[in-house]
């Protein structure tokens, strides 16, 4: 397994906050990877994403860890508020031997009421450090339908189409979810007045 460099923290907070710590090895084995699952256990991290020979280990830092719980108490605050069946299955790991891919969002959900779900319907990703495996390259044959990228305080929608995925102007799986306004309340703290604020805020526009 060799070993290849990741680039800095892409994000305007860099300066003043860590990096999350990724390594990425290649000439990586299916065996290997399921070894290391193995290895780790249920420990949460390293996260570890799987392409095609390729590996990713990566420790979160804590403003990432907190980015993606905050957008995924919104999104079950917008859930609550709009009535829609969802489940949270946090960093599940999808993994499929014959298309060589494994991979464990920082939060993921299954919409309806699906007793045991074969994938997630949707994923998302936190990207505070660059430079490693690509998300949507490990995702598409893992049939995952949408996926949500947090880059530098903007959430980017893709969904996934017969060609692979495309960038969307807006949710398929949450039709209606404002995510430039959901992204707002990220930053308020603790999280339990973002909450309440943001689904007070969901409740006046709809009167």
């Amino acid at each position: 397994m060799s070993p290849r460099s990741v680039s800095p923290v892409e994000s305007a907070h860099a300066a003043v906050v860590p990096a999350d710590a990724i390594i990425v090895l290649e000439n990586v084995t299916w065996a290997d990877y399921q070894r290391l699952l193995e290895i780790r256990g249920e420990r949460a991290v390293p996260r570890l994403t799987y392409v095609k020979g390729v590996l990713e280990l990566m420790t979160p830092s804590r403003p990432h860890e907190s980015i993606k719980s905050m957008i995924g108490r919104l999104v079950e605050a917008w859930c609550f508020e709009h009535d829609v069946a969802i489940s949270p299955y946090g960093s599940w790991t999808h993994e499929s031997k014959d298309a060589e891919r494994g991979i464990e969002p920082d939060e993921c959900y299954v919409l309806g009421d699906v007793d045991d779900p074969d994938r997630c319907d949707l994923a998302i990703e936190v990207v505070w450090s660059t430079g490693g495996v690509s998300k949507l390259d490990a995702y598409r044959p893992l049939g995952v339908q949408e996926v949500w990228f947090w880059r530098n305080g903007r959430i980017e929608v893709y969904g996934l189409r017969d060609t692979g995925y495309v960038q969307l102007p807006g949710s398929d799986v949450l039709p209606g979810i404002d995510l430039d306004q959901l992204v707002r309340f990220i930053d308020i703290k603790p999280m339990t007045r973002a909450v309440r604020e943001y689904r007070a805020m969901l409740r006046a526009s709809r009167a």
